[in-house]
């Protein structure tokens, strides 16, 4: 009982050393007259508004804003989650020459940082294609994800073969191993890149902003960005301002976590093999 009273203790303690600077960031964003003091984070009552949430309202369109973004991040997620899960089925079910190798040129993706790629990928989208303004050029660079293409491999590389062999024998093809054998047994593994892909986009304001300048097709990352750096220090509380508009930012990621987290269980992956 002692050491479960000191692990809760612990776990309570470390908990709420990570929430408190999102809790702090929500009660900066409803102050009237900032208080970046410790004592700032339980403000009086009256020292709360909204009125830093309608000055960001009333200088960017903050709904056609969630649209782009919507565009832009579900086109990337739809992207990451197909090819995702076929190169992850491919590398970890299917056998064929040059499939190490092929893997490892995946692993050798992920320590390449965008930025290095970032000026190469904009003279090919927007000067050879033409995709510039357009928010297929947004789409493309991130729409095949390396490190979704890992995660799919691996959970597929936990299923038993006793299920794949016994769905060939029936005389299923591979589509339909994957659609009706893998892909249920891998929930988790579609949650998790489901929310990864979801935060790199939907943060990302430097790639759209070089793609397109025009307004009307920035995502709310791009707009808010703008508003925290040029137009929230001409507000009347900047740092109210500065902290609501994280708040906007941040707040679609965090219910999407809290919606999906039910779904992250454990599968006992060996459940449909005899014996």
């Amino acid at each position: 009982m002692r050491t479960r009273f000191v692990t809760y203790g612990v776990l309570t303690v470390g908990a709420l050393a990570f929430l408190f600077p999102f809790y702090y960031m929500v009660v900066g964003s409803l102050q009237t007259s900032p208080d970046p003091s410790i004592a700032g984070a339980f403000p009086h009552p009256s020292n709360l508004t909204l009125e830093n949430y309608t000055a960001i309202d009333g200088r960017i369109n903050m709904l056609r804003g969630l649209v782009n973004s919507g565009i832009f991040t579900g086109g990337v997620i739809l992207g990451t989650i197909v090819f995702g899960v076929l190169a992850g089925y491919a590398l970890a079910v299917l056998k064929w020459r040059g499939r190490s190798a092929t893997f490892a040129l995946v692993l050798l993706v992920q320590v390449i940082p965008f930025q290095l790629l970032m000026i190469p990928l904009y003279v090919m989208i927007a000067r050879d294609y033409g995709l510039s303004d357009s928010y297929l050029g947004m789409i493309l660079p991130f729409f095949i994800n390396s490190t979704a293409v890992v995660i799919f491999r691996q959970y597929f590389l936990q299923l038993p073969r006793e299920l794949f062999d016994a769905a060939r024998i029936d005389g299923a093809g591979e589509f339909r191993l994957l659609w009706n054998v893998a892909l249920p047994l891998v929930r988790p593994a579609l949650l998790t890149a489901v929310l990864l892909t979801f935060i790199g986009p939907w943060n990302e304001f430097l790639w759209p902003f070089l793609i397109t300048k025009d307004a009307a097709m920035q995502p709310l990352a791009v707009s808010l960005a703008n508003f925290i750096s040029t137009i929230a220090a001409s507000t009347a509380n900047p740092f109210g301002a500065m902290m609501a508009g994280a708040v906007v930012l941040a707040a679609p990621a965090v219910a999407l976590f809290l919606i999906f987290q039910r779904y992250f269980t454990s599968n006992d992956l060996g459940s449909g093999v005899k014996g």
